[in-house]
């Protein structure tokens, strides 16, 4: 493990990317203790306070854990797939916050990604994640329902579609899909989306995924995808009326 004290970059984030490398390449395993911090401080050629910052970055990125006493240090972390969603989903949440991101673009790719999830999902779904899919789909039917709540609920209705594939790869994938960009989405089109709709297109999926029926999920996604897209020009084209308005 190295790094250039003439790089401009951060020391600290030097030696992170150099251990981070060092994990990703299988040079450090899991649950590997690290070497202490002196020992670091003397391979990096920096002071403990430097490395104790860059120990405090791969603790931020999942990748080492701590332990105390005699036996204590620093050891090297297994990173599941459940931990690394959170960061996932923040991450792909900025990129289409801060970036020019389109709504169709953001629809389409929420739906192909989805679509191409579905016919796993109808091979391999559990009885407990139809039973989540129905769930919702009875909380989305109350009348009283806010508009954040069955937002919510139409996120997790499509998180236990995608979790039905059974593969942990698809559903990290999917998870800035479904949990970053359909909130998101959500956002722009609940003023104009009629929830019966909504309701019809859930029940028709998940009646499918109980049948391992995947042409009809498909099916639905694509009708689901083309009415959230009418929706979202929808509310785009009403939001650029009110802007027109308010400038007269």
């Amino acid at each position: 493990m190295k790094i250039d004290p003439k790089n401009p970059a951060n020391l600290s984030a030097q030696i992170a990317k150099s251990i981070r490398d060092s994990i990703i390449n299988g040079d450090l395993i899991v649950d590997e203790r690290l070497p202490s911090e002196s020992e670091l401080a003397d391979q990096f050629d920096v002071s403990r306070p430097t490395v104790r910052e860059a120990l405090k970055r791969l603790a931020a990125q999942n990748l080492i854990r701590t332990q105390r006493g005699a036996t204590g240090g620093a050891f090297v972390r297994r990173l599941r797939y459940q931990d690394a969603y959170a960061q996932h989903v923040t991450t792909s949440t900025l990129l289409l916050s801060m970036n020019d991101v389109t709504f169709e673009t953001a629809c389409e790719a929420r739906f192909t990604l989805e679509r191409a999830c579905a016919p796993l999902s109808a091979k391999r779904r559990s009885a407990q994640q139809v039973a989540t899919m129905r769930a919702e789909i009875q909380r989305q039917e109350q009348a009283d329902l806010s508009d954040e709540h069955f937002c919510d609920s139409d996120v997790a209705f499509h998180r236990a579609l995608v979790d039905g594939a059974k593969n942990p790869v698809l559903s990290y994938q999917l998870a800035g899909a479904v949990e970053a960009m359909q909130p998101l989405m959500n956002m722009i089109t609940f003023s104009q989306r009629n929830r019966e709709i909504i309701v019809g297109l859930h029940t028709r999926i998940a009646n499918s995924i109980e049948a391992h029926n995947a042409a009809s999920i498909d099916e639905a996604l694509e009708e689901l995808a083309s009415y959230t897209l009418k929706l979202g020009r929808a509310a785009l084209a009403a939001r650029a009326n009110r802007s027109k308005d308010a400038i007269a």
